[in-house]
């Protein structure tokens, strides 16, 4: 691994980001507007839903988003023929998803700073910990999300396949990480398999942040999930193909 090279390919991602400007705005933007829009659904209803299903919600928006981005984006380097002249120079499978995660980890930080501070400072999502700390567990989401999007990238041909790829990795995660029903109130066989399933510690996060807010059981989640994102990297790294069949 060359760190020169991982900082080339990371430049060269978002300089094609900040060109794409509509790329740009959906990144940095759609969380916040999901967020407001969750606000807006709750506000006159009766009891604390917003504090009850944002601090889940924010960990979800920039994981799919970030999913999705990523995946299409690699794909699109795939098509084109890019993937292939850049991995047949001297640049290693690692190098490039590095440069990828190191790029696409950025966005995250920014688009995570952006959802936390809208949703807390102008929509009073509730927070018993420290905010900063709320940030934090957003970016590793962010980045399991960039890191889950670059391994499926490698078993998908076209960008279509890529997007396919959301209901089978995103969406029982979703349904599993204890948002709508507490983990251990789910079956036993259910609740086994959320155990191993990254996205619920993500969520574990979130929800002590607002709850107890001990920072050692968030802190021991957050170490899950970049966990989850470090083996997701070396995953995509084994199954990346230098060639496009």
């Amino acid at each position: 691994m060359s760190l020169r090279i991982v900082l080339a390919v990371a430049g060269r991602v978002l300089t094609q980001v900040r060109r794409d400007h509509r790329t740009l705005v959906m990144l940095l933007l759609v969380p916040c507007l999901l967020m407001s829009l969750l606000w807006w659904m709750f506000t006159d209803l009766p009891g604390d839903l917003f504090d009850r299903f944002g601090p889940g919600l924010l960990a979800l928006f920039p994981f799919i988003v970030m999913f999705l981005v990523t995946s299409v984006t690699t794909l699109r380097e795939r098509s084109s023929g890019t993937l292939e002249r850049l991995l047949s120079m001297p640049m290693g499978r690692l190098d490039f998803l590095l440069g990828y995660a190191l790029a696409f980890g950025a966005l995250a930080a920014v688009q995570s700073v952006l959802a936390v501070g809208v949703s807390v400072g102008l929509l009073g999502l509730d927070v018993n910990g420290p905010v900063w700390l709320l940030g934090v567990v957003a970016v590793a989401d962010a980045v399991l999300g960039t890191a889950l999007g670059l391994f499926v990238s490698a078993f998908a041909v076209t960008e279509f396949q890529a997007v396919q790829f959301m209901p089978l990795v995103v969406l029982p995660q979703l349904l599993l990480c204890g948002l709508f029903v507490d983990r251990e109130l789910m079956p036993d066989v259910l609740e086994a398999i959320s155990s191993v399933l990254p996205l619920s510690y993500a969520v574990d996060g979130m929800q002590e942040l607002v709850g107890a807010a001990d920072q050692a059981a968030v802190w021991a989640d957050v170490g899950v999930v970049v966990g989850f994102a470090v083996a997701g990297l070396a995953l995509g790294a084994a199954t990346l193909r230098r060639r496009t069949p």
